[in-house]
């Protein structure tokens, strides 16, 4: 069997080498490709350019705008000190509040950067002045950012739902035991570090300081609950669901008066630039997607593999190695549009459940962006706080364990994420 379509990958990683953005250097190498070795390339347009009129693929845009205007002004403070409260006078309790904040603005934001551009300063800042050390601030800080794109609303498991054709609901209902399970194992290591290295904690709030920031949190604290409930209760699709939640954040903005009408234009061009570029992507994504179809790519993986491989936890365990490769060296949207088409059909044969192979992805993906030497947090982190690079690394090597060792949870028990999506779409 021909395998020149290898020139393929190293066309495109050529071109990235040489600097171009990621869409262009998909783009670029496809349609040198098809020029090459003769295909059609109506047929690829046509697969490409239908892509932007995806549902699906739209509602990533309202959720980059709500998690952008729900980051802005004092949104992120009052779901911080909400949290604080609640969980604050827990041995460690900034570290235990870092991580419940972030569980919070998951359900708002579906982004690891954008927690650790939002809520990361605030939480480090107020760790490191109630005598927690920088690196464990930090630490704590780039784990807990890996929850944003597991708990719903998840924008890559919008985009995965995009490329493999699963329901985005049930992906957006399988983040949740896993999100909740992440949080509570990291919980469980904070405690056991700050008892051991004496770190402070909150005295236990009193009554009247809880309901007051209850009730300042009470507006932003609903938007989860709003966007999951409408999705359950059918009374919105997992797309509508996401202008829902953008519409809700402007209120909520506007309400609170965190949110000026004068800083709206400014917000809407930074989504609609970021969508851009994600939809560039996606169209160029496709035409890369139709060319490995035509040359039955997938099929030849599969054949690669079947040679070691007999078993789902064997085809999940490859996956998870090729990702976590590619988690340190790509960008994520990157990689859930070039290595989704090409594994998931692969790992579907192995009889893999659709909706685990996505967690599996989105959730081993995103342990790339607190790993080296390309991990987006971590160049976030170390923008903040001025660290040594190497240092930040060096703290998160627990925290990165710990992203693994739940890797393995989810590979080896497929219930964990499709327990919540069979009992509520039904099997």
């Amino acid at each position: 069997m021909s395998l020149h379509f290898i020139w393929l990958f190293v066309m495109m990683f050529g071109f990235m080498a040489l600097g171009l953005s990621v869409g262009s250097c998909i783009l670029f190498s496809s349609f040198i490709y098809m020029w090459i070795f003769d295909i059609p390339v109506f047929s690829a347009l046509i697969s490409g350019v239908s892509a932007p009129m995806s549902q699906t693929l739209l509602a990533t845009g309202f959720f980059i705008l709500a998690g952008n205007l729900m980051n802005r002004g004092g949104i992120t403070d009052r779901i911080f000190n909400f949290a604080r409260d609640v969980v604050g006078w827990i041995p460690g309790g900034l570290g235990h509040t870092n991580v419940l904040a972030s569980v919070i603005f998951a359900g708002m934001s579906g982004s690891a950067t954008a927690d650790a551009g939002g809520l990361g300063q605030i939480e480090v800042e107020a760790m490191k002045k109630n005598g927690y050390d920088t690196d464990f601030s930090l630490a704590v800080t780039g784990g807990s950012t890996i929850l944003s794109p597991i708990i719903p609303p998840s924008i890559p498991a919008v985009l995965l739902a995009c490329i493999t054709g699963a329901s985005t609901g049930r992906l957006f209902m399988a983040g949740v035991i896993p999100g909740i399970l992440y949080a509570g194992i990291m919980m469980v290591m904070i405690t056991v570090m700050s008892v051991k290295r004496k770190y402070p904690r909150d005295p236990f709030p009193k009554g009247k300081q809880f309901v007051k920031d209850f009730l300042a949190a009470f507006f932003p604290l609903l938007t989860p609950v709003i966007i999951l409930g409408s999705i359950y209760n059918g009374v919105v699709t997992p797309s509508e669901a996401a202008t829902l939640a953008g519409v809700y954040a402007i209120l909520v903005g506007l309400c609170t008066r965190d949110l000026k009408v004068k800083e709206l234009p400014h917000i809407f061009r930074e989504g609609v630039q970021l969508l851009g570029s994600i939809l560039y992507i996606t169209v160029a994504a496709k035409v890369f997607s139709y060319i490995i179809t035509l040359e039955q790519v997938p099929t030849i993986v599969a054949e690669l593999m079947v040679k070691g491989i007999h078993s789902p936890f064997g085809c999940l365990m490859v996956v998870a190695v090729i990702l976590l490769i590619c988690g340190c060296v790509m960008d994520g949207t990157a990689t859930i549009f070039i290595v989704a088409p090409v594994l998931f059909p692969v790992a579907v044969s192995f009889g893999v459940d659709p909706v685990q192979f996505c967690i599996v992805f989105a959730f081993t993906l995103m342990i790339g962006v607190i790993t080296p030497p390309f991990g987006m947090v971590l160049f976030v982190l170390q923008g903040m706080s001025g660290i040594e690079y190497g240092r930040l690394c060096k703290a998160m090597v627990p925290f990165i364990i710990l992203a693994l060792v739940m890797m393995m949870i989810l590979i080896l028990f497929p219930g964990v994420s499709t327990f919540l999506p069979n009992l509520i779409y039904g099997t």
